[in-house]
C-alpha cells in the first residue's frame, strides 16, 4: 500500500472512478444502539439527467418539454410507475423493484448550492460540502468520519500501515470527497475502462484554461476521430475498422458491477470498512443522450446493475445499508439540438438499501412551465442536496448535528437535515 503525500490534481481526480475508498471503523453510537451500519457514496461524475432518470409523467408541461424524447408509462419503452405523478427510467428494474419493496426513495429537483455550469467546479462543491469551489481540499465524508467516534478498527493490519491520519491508498489517488485526517482504505478494479469522449472534453475544458497548446493538439485529434468515425474509419491501428458506438456496452456494464459488488463484499465482512465512496465517469449527454434505448438508457442500466450486485455483495448486512447515488448538477429541461442535453441545474438523488425508508418519491415539485423554469432552461432546485446528506448522516451514522452544521457542511446552520430518509431516524 502507498500512502498519499500530495493533493491530487483535477486531471488525476477524473482518474479516480471506479475505485472504492472505506473507513476501516465502525461507528461507536450506532453501535451501541445494537446497529452496525453500512453506508456506500456512489458519485456520478458528468452530471445526471433527472427527468430522463425519474419522468414526471403527471406534469402537464412535460410533454410539450420533452416531445418524441419524453419518457411515458404507455411508449415504445414504457416507464416503470412509481406513482401516479413520476416513473422510473425503464433500464432500472433493479431500482424500481427496491422502490417497491420499499428499500429505495427518489429525492428530485435536487441540487447542491452550486449554479454555475463547470463540471469542475460543480464537483468540488458536491464534494467538499462547501458553498464555492476552491475553498477547501477536504471532502464532506472524510469530515464526517473525523467527527465519528470510533468503536475500533474492524481492519487492523491495514489501518497499522498508516501510522498516522493520513489517507493511504493503491492505485489513483483519493478524490475530494473522501479526502482529509480520518484514515481511508482503497481497492482499485484490476481492468479499468478506456477513458470516454466525455471524459476527454472534461479534460479540454480544463487544459484549455492550463494549458492552450495541449487543448490545441488534443481538439485536433478529437476532430480527426470525428472525421474518421464517419467514414467508417477506427483511429486505433489494433482494431478491425469500422464505425465506433457511443453506447456504453457490455464492458462498463461489468465495470459498474464489479466495482460495486467489489466495494460491498468488502463492507459486508464482519472484518470490513463500513464507509466507503465510489465514483462513475461518464455522464455527460451533450449528443445522443437516448433515454429510452440510447447512451443514457445503457449508463442507467449498468448503475442498475451496480445496485443490484451491492444488493447481493452485502447479503444479510444489506438490512443496515444505505447508498446514496449523488451527482454535480442536472441537465437541461429541453433536449438539445443534437439530441442530448446541456449542463444544467437541478436532478435527483437516490436512495437504495435496506436501512432506507423507502416507496416513495419525495420532491416540492417546481413545475416544467416556462415560468417555472430555472433560469428559463433547467428544472428549477427545490431541495438542497446538503439536506438529504445531513438527514442520512444524522440519522444512519449517528453524525452530530453541530458538526453537520459547522465542520462538515459549514456554513449551512439553517439548513435542517430532511427526515425520515432512514429506517433508524
Amino acid at each position: 500500500m502507498t500512502t498519499l503525500l500530495h493533493a491530487p490534481s483535477r486531471r488525476q481526480l477524473l482518474l479516480a472512478s471506479g475505485v472504492l475508498f472505506a473507513w476501516a471503523h465502525m461507528p461507536r453510537a450506532a453501535l451501541a444502539e445494537g446497529r452496525d451500519p453500512r453506508l456506500l457514496v456512489i458519485v456520478l461524475r458528468g452530471a445526471l439527467d433527472g427527468l430522463a432518470a425519474v419522468a414526471p409523467v403527471g406534469d402537464p408541461d412535460w410533454l410539450r418539454l420533452r416531445g418524441d424524447a419524453a419518457l411515458t408509462l404507455d411508449g415504445a419503452t414504457p416507464a416503470l410507475p412509481l406513482n401516479d405523478f413520476f416513473a422510473l427510467n425503464p433500464a432500472m428494474p433493479n431500482l424500481h423493484r427496491m422502490y417497491k419493496a420499499n428499500q429505495a426513495s427518489i429525492v428530485h429537483a435536487v441540487a447542491s448550492p452550486y449554479r454555475e455550469r463547470s463540471h469542475f467546479d460543480g464537483q468540488d462543491v458536491l464534494e467538499s460540502g462547501l458553498t464555492k469551489p476552491g475553498a477547501v481540499d477536504t471532502g464532506w465524508l472524510n469530515r464526517a468520519l473525523a467527527s465519528l467516534a470510533p468503536a475500533g478498527q474492524v481492519n487492523g493490519q491495514a489501518n497499522s500501515r498508516a501510522g498516522s491520519n493520513q489517507a493511504f491508498a493503491v492505485g489513483p489517488v483519493t478524490p475530494l470527497v473522501v479526502r482529509g485526517s480520518a484514515p481511508v482504505m482503497s481497492w482499485t478494479p484490476p481492468k479499468l475502462p478506456p477513458a470516454t469522449d466525455d471524459t476527454m472534453m472534461r479534460l479540454l475544458d480544463l487544459y484549455r484554461h492550463t494549458d492552450p497548446a495541449l487543448a490545441h493538439a488534443l481538439e485536433e485529434h478529437a476532430g480527426l476521430t470525428a472525421i474518421a468515425r464517419e467514414g467508417g474509419l477506427d483511429m486505433n491501428p489494433h482494431k478491425d475498422n469500422g464505425p465506433r458506438s457511443t453506447v456504453p456496452g457490455a464492458a462498463v456494464r461489468a465495470y459498474f458491477a464489479e466495482s460495486a459488488g467489489a466495494a460491498a463484499k468488502f463492507m459486508s465482512r464482519g472484518d470490513g470498512p463500513r464507509i466507503g465512496a465510489l465514483a462513475f465517469d461518464g455522464w455527460d449527454t451533450h449528443a445522443d443522450e437516448g433515454a429510452a434505448s440510447g447512451r443514457l438508457a445503457a449508463l442507467l442500466g449498468a448503475l442498475d446493475g451496480a445496485l443490484g450486485a451491492v444488493e447481493s455483495g452485502m447479503g444479510d448486512a444489506w438490512k443496515e445499508t444505505a447508498v446514496a447515488v449523488i451527482t454535480e448538477f442536472g441537465r437541461t429541461a429541453r433536449i438539445n439540438g443534437t439530441q442530448g442535453t446541456d449542463h444544467g441545474t437541478a436532478t435527483v438523488a437516490l436512495l437504495a438499501g435496506g436501512a432506507v425508508k423507502g416507496g416513495r418519491v419525495i420532491a416540492d415539485w417546481p413545475g416544467l412551465s416556462e415560468a417555472r423554469l430555472y433560469e428559463a432552461r433547467d428544472l428549477n432546485p427545490t431541495t438542497d442536496l446538503r439536506a438529504i446528506l445531513k438527514g442520512v448522516l444524522r440519522d444512519h451514522l449517528r453524525v452530530d448535528e453541530r458538526a453537520l452544521a459547522t465542520s462538515i457542511f459549514p456554513g449551512s446552520a439553517m439548513l435542517k437535515g430532511m427526515n425520515g430518509l432512514v429506517a433508524s431516524a
